[in-house]
């Protein structure tokens, strides 16, 4: 596993008191494959400035705005031309940078949602077809090796025909009106002019979404949501609840809050087949929990021998010492990296490192959101997805 050189990246947000940039930092940077050789590290020209001073960026690849860097770097001679821009701003900041990104040879790299509309997304892929590059949608949880060994586990039928699906994405720090004490996270992601038609169901609700899809390999047909804003004068959802309807006949629900007081980020999923089920959370994201009829429940551990070969891929520690989200975002990016790498160079990529999120899931989460908020509005019970 090896790359023909380490990959040069450029990326747009994530400067000073950014939540998330320093995040992407250390997931692109952990394995090594890949450097961050420019940025436009903020909307704020001084800021845009200090972030790129603080990363040690060449003086004349920091900018100001994330236009002039592209077409700039896009122009650089291709021993120091980046391969892929990385951006990491708030969701009505994704499409623009991310098509002018593509139509100028660029590999891309996106936070989720992937843009700030369906239409928007939609338009997305098509420029990505054309382009024929690749792009990473940063869906961040489906990179957990205990959460790729469940995927394993129902992809080989162990646990039978999959009858029943819960996933649930509590989060707390919503539960007061933070958006008017001048919190930029709590801002951006309430206002429907930045974050778009969705406040909570977009922001957790479509990991929610992703993670039971992901992990299940089924596809969502119909929906009956319930949909809330419980803070006074917020703008957007902060709570919500959905029944599920699966192409192999499969039920299911899905809770998505923000306003669950003293939650954090305890991301779950729970699916039962006719032969068993399983168990999977964030707070222990190494352990994977398997239930049978007729014998005791396992627990399966990360950084075990027994697991899938595509799991070990993912592990990068031995049992006993926990990986978590850092690592999880890494293994998106490092397979991301491999398979720009495979297909640069005119090779085909390994199977195991073709498992990163990308348009495919950028438009369904997308879908799902309209959906949601739509469902959320009417009074029929079901409507299709």
């Amino acid at each position: 596993m090896s790359l023909h050189r380490k990959l040069r990246l450029a990326m747009i947000g994530g400067g000073r008191n950014a939540f998330i940039g320093s995040i992407h930092r250390i997931a692109i940077q952990m394995d090594g494959l890949c450097e961050i050789v420019a940025g436009s590290l903020s909307s704020k020209p001084e800021n845009a400035l200090a972030s790129g001073r603080d990363l040690f960026l060449p003086e004349d690849r920091i900018y100001t705005d994330f236009e002039t860097m592209i077409i700039r770097e896009s122009s650089l001679s291709p021993d120091i031309r980046p391969d892929i821009i990385s951006i990491v701003t708030p969701n009505h900041l994704h499409f623009k940078p991310a098509m002018l990104a593509l139509r100028n040879g660029f590999h891309v790299a996106i936070d989720k949602p992937i843009t700030f509309s369906l239409s928007e997304a939609i338009q997305l892929r098509e420029a990505l077809i054309q382009s024929g590059k690749q792009l990473l949608l940063t869906h961040t949880y489906t990179g957990y090796p205990m959460i790729k060994q469940a995927r394993q586990i129902i992809k080989s039928g162990t646990l039978g025909k999959i009858r029943k699906v819960f996933v649930e994405y509590p989060q707390g720090w919503l539960s007061r009106n933070l958006e008017s004490t001048n919190n930029k996270q709590a801002e951006w992601r309430t206002d429907p002019g930045k974050s778009g038609k969705a406040g909570a169901m977009g922001d957790i609700g479509t990991h929610a979404f992703n993670l039971a899809e992901y992990v299940t390999g089924l596809n969502v047909t119909m929906i009956c949501a319930d949909i809330h804003t419980i803070v006074e004068g917020r703008r957007l959802d902060d709570d919500g609840a959905l029944l599920l309807r699966f192409d192999n006949g499969a039920s299911g629900t899905l809770m998505a809050t923000q306003v669950a007081t003293g939650e954090e980020n305890n991301l779950r999923i729970r699916v039962y087949g006719d032969a068993g089920g399983l168990h999977w959370q964030q707070a222990d994201c190494n352990t994977l929990n398997l239930m049978w009829p007729d014998r005791p429940a396992e627990n399966l551990r990360c950084g075990s021998s027994y697991l899938h070969p595509s799991v070990l891929h993912n592990t990068r520690t031995p049992s006993g010492h926990p990986e978590g989200y850092l690592e999880a975002f890494a293994n998106l990016y490092r397979n991301f990296f491999l398979t720009v790498d495979a297909l640069d160079n005119g090779k085909i990529p390994e199977e195991q490192w073709l498992d990163f999120p990308s348009i495919t899931e950028g438009v369904r989460g997308m879908q799902f959101i309209d959906r949601v908020i739509d469902a959320g509005k009417t009074s029929e019970k079901w409507i299709s997805f």
